[in-house]
């Protein structure tokens, strides 16, 4: 099978038990994508259901869910996934010293990076920019965000997380810091995808169907088949 990519023919091998795995839309090939450790991300999914990370073609998961984290959790989901991983460690709820210690976990887990939510302090920022060696991926929900002071911070991305209106903070963080890594959530469709990349989003973070909404397409298609054998009986 060939699929086309960035205008050029590329081979491609889908298998027969693997044939049916979620696919990130096509449209984020268009963005310039974030290299790091020499890995260049353009697509991150957003889950933490292993079911999912091994049966999706995304560059990256980003992991982040709205409970305390914990290193179990993040050891469960380095061993699974096979693709590099950003692991949230908190911000929010989980404040202070705590994220600064679940983040070095995570940094020996193997998480490729780590994410803290919108109301962390600069200062622990900081002490995460002096303890741990890994991309430090800042989340932003509003076009009110003190960028500037989290880049001066220690900041290393900017996760742009603002709903309808990501596309114009994107938009107006990429006029003030032309050269800032930006990963962006880019909503339900491609054409919402497409305005978040020309923003200015260097990576796209794409929310797949859960596994109940998956499961549900195959059961119907069960149930089809089903009603057609019968029809023949």
């Amino acid at each position: 099978m060939m699929d086309m990519g960035e205008g050029k023919f590329v081979p491609s091998f889908d298998g027969n038990l693997r044939n049916h795995m979620v696919l990130v839309p096509q449209c984020i090939s268009k963005a310039s994508g974030i290299r790091i450790f020499g890995r260049r991300i353009k697509s991150l999914a957003f889950t933490t259901d292993v079911a999912i990370i091994r049966n999706i073609n995304a560059d990256a998961i980003i992991a982040v869910y709205p409970f305390t984290p914990q290193p179990a959790i993040t050891h469960g989901l380095m061993a699974a996934a096979d693709m590099p991983i950003f692991v949230g460690v908190g911000g929010g709820v989980t404040r202070g010293p705590r994220v600064v210690a679940l983040a070095q976990n995570a940094e020996f887990e193997g998480a490729f990076g780590v994410v803290v939510n919108a109301p962390t302090e600069n200062d622990i920022i900081t002490e995460l920019k002096r303890t741990i060696d890994i991309p430090i991926v800042v989340t932003v929900v509003s076009e009110y965000a003190d960028v500037e002071g989290r880049l001066e911070a220690g900041a290393d991305i900017i996760n742009v997380s603002g709903a309808g209106k990501t596309p114009n903070i994107v938009r107006g963080i990429r006029e003030k810091y032309p050269n800032i890594p930006i990963i962006a959530t880019g909503g339900p469709t491609e054409e919402s995808i497409s305005e978040t990349i020309d923003a200015g989003a260097n990576a796209i973070t794409y929310t797949p169907p859960s596994n109940g909404e998956l499961f549900a397409i195959n059961m119907r298609r069960y149930r089809e088949q089903a009603e057609k054998l019968k029809a023949k009986l």
